[in-house]
C-alpha cells in the first residue's frame, strides 16, 4: 500500500498479524480497489485512509455500518450484570449504546444466526438433506427437534426449524447437507464467510452453538453477522413467524410432522415490548456457559430500524427486562 497512510492516531495497522483482507473501495474511482491487510483485534472501522499520491480518499471498511471501539453509555440505563450489550440505529448508523462490544464471549444459540447465513449463501431453500447418525446428540438440555437418521427435509424446513426452536440436530442436518457430508467443512465456510464480512473477532466450532472450546463471538461481530443475514428474505420471513407447521419424511418415506413455536417470547407475547418499539424477530440462545442471549431487530414508531444485542444475562426475565429497558432508549 505505497502511498496510503493511516490517519487514526491510536491505532496503526498490523500488517504482520494479517487475518483477512478487506477490499476497500476509494470513493469516485470507479472499480479501483486496495487489499487492505488488517489485524483481528483493530478498530478497522474506524480508520480513514488517503492516497497521499493521489490527492484521494478511500472509502473505509466500515462506511456503511454502526461503529463501536470503546463503551457508549446511555442515560437512565443500566446493564451492570450482563456480560455485553449494544444498541445499533441501522438507519442513521449510530451506536446508542455498547457494553463489552468487543470482548469474545460464549454465543449459545446465536451462533445459529452464522448457520444460516451459510447455509442461504450456499444452499437453495428446496434442496433435500437427509440426517445422518450425527444428528444424534446426547448433551444434556440440548434443544432437539428428534430427527433420526435417514429422515429428510428441505432446508427451507431446517431453518425454520433451525431460528424458531433453536434445534441443535438441525444445524447438524444443514451442516451436513450444504457440504455435502461434512461438519468440519461447515465450520470452515462460517469462519470464512464471517472473516469476509469483517467479523474476525469471532472463531466458530460447531454450527449449532453447544458449548465447546475455541468456540466464541462478540456481539459486535453478532451486529456485523445478523445484519448479513437480514439481506436474505428467507431469513426476514422466518425471524419474523410465531410458529411453524410442517411435514418431513423419514428414512422409509413416510410422512412426519412437527409443530413449533419460536423461541423469541416477544412474538409470542409472553412478554410485552416497549411503548413506540415493534420487535420485528430475532434469535435466542441459552447454555449454562453463554447465559441468556438474545439479538433483535426492532424497528421504532417512526420505522427507524435497530439491531439489539443481549449477550450473557441471568436469567429469562432479566434478559427480557434488560433487553425492553435498551429498545427504550431508541429514538
Amino acid at each position: 500500500m505505497s502511498g496510503v497512510k493511516c490517519t487514526n492516531r491510536k491505532n496503526k495497522l498490523k500488517i504482520s498479524a494479517v487475518l483477512a483482507a478487506v477490499m476497500i473501495c476509494m470513493t469516485g474511482c470507479g472499480s479501483t480497489k486496495y487489499d487492505m491487510p488488517y489485524s483481528a483485534q483493530s478498530s478497522v472501522s474506524s480508520y480513514q485512509l488517503l492516497n497521499v499520491a493521489n490527492q484521494e480518499t478511500i472509502e473505509p471498511f466500515a462506511a456503511n455500518l454502526c461503529v463501536a471501539a470503546k463503551d457508549i453509555p446511555a442515560s437512565g440505563i443500566n446493564l451492570s450484570e450482563v456480560g455485553a450489550a449494544a444498541l445499533f440505529d441501522s438507519k442513521n448508523l449510530e451506536t446508542l449504546y455498547a457494553k463489552n462490544v468487543n470482548n469474545q464471549m460464549n454465543p449459545a444459540s446465536l451462533t445459529k444466526v452464522m448457520t444460516a447465513l451459510v447455509a442461504l449463501k450456499y444452499g437453495k431453500p428446496d434442496d433435500v438433506y437427509v440426517a445422518s447418525e450425527n444428528v444424534k446428540i446426547t448433551e444434556s438440555g440440548a434443544v432437539l427437534c428428534g430427527l433420526k437418521p435417514g429422515d429428510k427435509m428441505t432446508l427451507d424446513q431446517a431453518l425454520h426449524i433451525l431460528l424458531m426452536y433453536s434445534a441443535n440436530d438441525v444445524a447438524v442436518l444443514i451442516a451436513e447437507g450444504v457440504t455435502g457430508g461434512s461438519v468440519e467443512d461447515f465450520v470452515a465456510l462460517m469462519n470464512q464467510e464471517a472473516q469476509k464480512i469483517g467479523a474476525t473477532n469471532c472463531q466458530f466450532m460447531n454450527p449449532n452453538g453447544l458449548t465447546q472450546e475455541g468456540h466464541y463471538v462478540t456481539a459486535y461481530d453478532l451486529y456485523l453477522i445478523f445484519q448479513e443475514a437480514l439481506k436474505y428474505e428467507l431469513f426476514n420471513e422466518i425471524i419474523q413467524t410465531s410458529s411453524y407447521t410442517t411435514v418431513y419424511m423419514d428414512g422409509n418415506g413416510a410422512d412426519k410432522s412437527i409443530e413449533i413455536e419460536n423461541s423469541n417470547l416477544y412474538l409470542r407475547g409472553v412478554y410485552d415490548m416497549p411503548p413506540n418499539v415493534t420487535v420485528v424477530g430475532g434469535k435466542t440462545g441459552t447454555t449454562n456457559a453463554a447465559g441468556h442471549c438474545l439479538i433483535l431487530l426492532a424497528r421504532s414508531s417512526s420505522g427507524t430500524p435497530y439491531i439489539s444485542v443481549i449477550l450473557k444475562d441471568d436469567s429469562r426475565e432479566k434478559l427480557y427486562a434488560d433487553m425492553s429497558d435498551l429498545l427504550g432508549i431508541a429514538k
